[in-house]
């Protein structure tokens, strides 16, 4: 495949219910249901759900989730205060549709949950089971480094909110290229979440609301390239800030075999290795607005 074709492919997970969108559950599915049915399913990831609204989800699900012969949805479920009680809720979930009934297919593979220092990750890490990856979310007040180690060495992987519907909820691009570097040094892979509605950094609404406030946004290219440069091509810290910084989405460079900025670049073997064990992810609650932005960049491969 070409490297847009491996950068992207199921690269946005689902999160509709949460802010800016925040839809209620039912519409959520549904659109979920159709972006599944839509040719461009092959860039979508999981359905994003908090553990205390999976009944909820079961009540209004059962007609659009798959049955035999197709793939179950794969699902990331929040965890809230009770990670021992979230746990076995997710395996009574799993359980019922695991098989094809009425209740149609899906599964809970992978969990998201905050880290509030590395003693929390280890109480953590000695409960979480190994068919669930775990994603542990470090606030921007913390000590990245001293987090990012508490999760190398083990199957835990990290978080990072890079936006939110307030101005002061995006990280700097000094900050996110200290946890893309870092990362790297650990070994751990990541997901992102928040505020990547769009390819490039830009200047954007906030919310969906008339007269919401304004603010610049990072993009999700200059994110995941940066952490493939990082992970392959040596890129440095500063100079991943640089690139968090780049505002015209042309400078990146597509071609057939390789992806591109200034002296940076990687392959397309490359890359899928990023994808499939470094930089796996993100979640946004578009997924229409992705692919609205890449087409009118003409940077989506069809």
């Amino acid at each position: 495949m070409k490297p847009s074709r491996i950068l992207l492919t199921a690269l946005i997970d689902y999160a509709g219910l949460f802010p800016p969108a925040k839809l209620a559950m039912v519409d959520a599915v549904k659109k979920y249901a159709a972006h599944r049915a839509s040719d461009k399913a092959w860039m979508l990831g999981r359905f994003i759900v908090p553990v205390a609204r999976l009944t909820e989800f079961e009540s209004v699900a059962a007609e659009f989730l798959p049955h035999e012969g197709d793939d179950p949805w794969p699902m990331s479920a929040l965890i809230g205060e009770n990670l021992d009680a979230d746990i076995d809720r997710i395996f009574e979930f799993n359980q019922a549709h695991a098989e094809d009934h009425a209740a149609g297919l899906a599964v809970v593979d992978a969990i998201e949950l905050r880290a509030d220092g590395p003693r929390s990750v280890d109480r953590a890490m000695g409960v979480i089971p190994e068919q669930l990856a775990p994603y542990f979310e470090l606030p921007h007040d913390s000590d990245l480094r001293g987090l990012i180690t508490s999760l190398a060495g083990t199957d835990a992987r990290a978080k990072i909110r890079c936006g939110g519907v307030t101005v002061d909820a995006f990280p700097s691009p000094e900050h996110l290229a200290e946890f893309l570097t870092l990362c790297h040094a650990a070994d751990v892979a990541f997901k992102a979440t928040a505020g990547l509605h769009h390819p490039a950094r830009a200047e954007h609404a906030l919310t969906y609301e008339p007269g919401a406030p304004r603010g610049v946004m990072h993009g999700f290219l200059n994110v995941f390239l940066a952490a493939a440069f990082v992970r392959r091509a040596n890129m440095t810290r500063d100079d991943a800030a640089l690139m968090l910084r780049e505002e015209n989405a042309q400078e990146f460079r597509f071609g057939d075999e390789t992806v591109s900025w200034r002296q940076y670049s990687v392959t397309a073997a490359l890359l899928a290795s990023v994808r499939e064990s470094f930089a796996i992810g993100f979640g946004s609650c578009s997924f229409d607005e992705p692919i609205a932005d890449l087409r009118s960049l003409a940077l989506l491969p069809e």
